[in-house]
C-alpha cells in the first residue's frame, strides 16, 4: 500500500460520506479513477436503485479510465441487483487496477467481485483504509450479517450518571453542540425509536433538524405495549414524509389502535415477551422492511430492555459537565440490572471526543464489534 493509495482512498471515503442517510438499504460507497497520478473521474452512490459509485466515476472519466486505477471503498458487486454488476462496467472501461478498502460482507458478493476482476486480468488490491471503511458502513455490516437493523443507543447524562433530575426535568442536560450532533445522527440513520414513557413525558417530534444543513426525517417508532400514545401526540401532527410506527402487542385495546391509525400512525402488532413488546421480534420486522439502522433514544426502560434482548450494537453517551445528585434521579439504563459485575454488558473499542462542552463516549457491544471489524457474514441482505 503506497501513500498515493491511502490518499486516493481517503478521497473516495470522503465522497461516500456525502450520501450519509440516503442510500439505505445499500451501503455508502465512493470511487475515484486515477491515471498517471491524476484524478480523472470520481463519484459516489447517491440512492438505492441509482447507479453505483463505480459507474458514476467511470462515466466522469470517460476514455481516461482505460489503463487507469479505480479506488473504491467497497468491493465492486458482481451480481444483478437493482442495477447491473459493477465488475462488468469496470472491465468494459478498461481499468487496469482496482484498489478496494474492504470486501463486501453480503454473501451475494463476498469476494466474488474480486474474483471476477482477477480472472479478467485486473490487478486487485484490498485492505486500504479498511478500518475506516468498515466504520463508515457499520450499519450495513450488521444489517446484512444479522438480518436486523444496526441499533445505536444514544444517551445524554450528567457526570454523576443522571438523565434527569429527581422531579423529571431533562431539558437540557447536554449542550447545544451535542444536540446538533444528535439531530445529524437522526438524519443519517433510518429510524429513531423511543419508549412510551419518553413519548408521554416529552411529547417529542423525533424529526431531524441539524443546523445549517439539509436533512431527511427518520422513521419514527414508539414502543407502546398497551397503546397509551394519544392520537394528538406531536409526532402524529407533523408535515413529514417519514412515517410514524407504533409497536404494540395483541393485548392493546382495538379502539386505541383504530384511533392511532386514524391519526396517521401504522400500528405494528408484535409478540410479547415478559408482558412487553418482544424487541427481537420488532427488530426482525424492521429488517424485513429494509430498515437498516435505528437510533435508540430510550429512555431508561427501553434501553434496559434493548440491552437485555441483545439488540444494541453501539453505545453513544454524551456526558455533560454537570452534577445533579438525587437518589431518585434516573440513570440511562433502568430495569432490574445485573446482580453481579461478571454479568455486566461489556463495551469494546471505547473512544472519547469533545463535543462542545460535553464528552461523547462511543463503543460497541462485543457481537457487533466482531461483525463490523472482521467476522464473516451470515444471511444475505438486499443490495443493489
Amino acid at each position: 500500500m503506497s501513500d498515493n493509495d491511502t490518499a486516493f482512498m481517503a478521497r473516495a471515503l470522503a465522497l461516500a460520506r456525502r450520501a450519509a442517510g440516503r442510500t439505505s438499504p445499500n451501503p455508502l460507497v465512493g470511487a475515484v479513477v486515477v491515471k498517471d497520478g491524476r484524478v480523472v473521474g470520481e463519484g459516489y452512490h447517491q440512492k438505492a436503485g441509482t447507479p453505483h459509485a463505480e459507474v458514476h466515476a467511470l462515466a466522469a472519466a470517460g476514455t481516461g479510465a482505460r489503463g487507469a486505477t479505480l479506488y473504491v471503498t467497497l468491493e465492486p458487486c458482481s451480481h444483478h441487483g437493482r442495477t447491473p454488476p459493477c465488475t462488468e462496467a469496470i472491465l468494459a472501461a478498461g481499468v487496469r487496477r482496482v484498489v478496494a478498502a474492504v470486501q463486501d460482507p453480503n454473501p451475494r458478493v463476498a469476494g466474488r467481485g474480486f474474483e471476477r476482476l482477477r480472472e479478467a486480468g485486473v490487478e486487485v488490491t484490498a485492505g486500504v483504509l479498511e478500518e475506516e471503511a468498515r466504520r463508515l458502513n457499520e450499519a450495513f455490516f450488521v444489517y446484512v450479517t444479522a438480518g436486523r437493523p444496526f441499533v445505536a443507543m444514544k444517551t445524554a447524562m450528567t457526570l454523576d450518571g443522571k438523565i434527569a433530575t429527581a422531579c423529571g426535568e431533562s431539558r437540557w442536560i447536554s449542550g447545544e453542540a451535542s444536540r446538533a450532533l444528535a439531530h445529524r445522527l437522526r438524519s443519517e440513520l433510518d429510524a429513531v425509536m423511543v419508549g412510551i414513557g419518553t413519548a408521554l413525558a416529552d411529547d417529542p417530534q423525533l424529526t431531524a433538524r441539524p443546523p445549517g444543513t439539509a436533512s431527511r426525517d427518520p422513521v419514527r417508532i414508539v414502543v407502546d405495549s398497551a397503546l397509551r400514545l394519544p392520537p394528538d401526540a406531536r409526532l402524529l401532527q407533523l408535515d413529514s414524509p417519514a412515517p410514524t410506527w407504533v409497536a404494540t402487542t395483541e393485548r392493546a385495546p382495538a379502539e386505541r389502535r383504530r384511533a392511532l391509525e386514524a391519526a396517521g400512525a401504522e400500528v405494528l402488532v408484535l409478540p410479547e415477551r415478559d408482558g412487553r413488546v418482544d424487541l427481537a421480534a420488532l427488530m426482525a420486522e424492521l429488517g424485513r422492511r429494509e430498515v437498516t439502522s435505528v437510533l435508540l433514544e430510550g429512555g431508561a426502560t427501553l434501553n434496559a430492555a434493548a440491552l437485555a434482548a441483545g439488540v444494541v450494537d453501539k453505545v453513544l453517551c454524551f456526558v455533560a459537565p454537570k452534577v445533579v445528585g438525587g437518589a431518585a434521579a434516573p440513570g440511562p439504563v433502568g430495569g432490574p440490572g445485573v446482580e453481579r459485575l461478571a454479568g455486566a454488558w461489556r463495551v469494546e473499542r471505547l473512544a472519547a471526543e469533545a463535543v462542545g462542552e460535553d464528552i461523547l463516549l462511543t463503543g460497541y457491544l462485543p457481537a457487533a464489534a466482531r461483525i463490523i471489524y472482521g467476522v464473516p457474514a451470515g444471511p444475505p441482505g438486499p443490495v443493489g
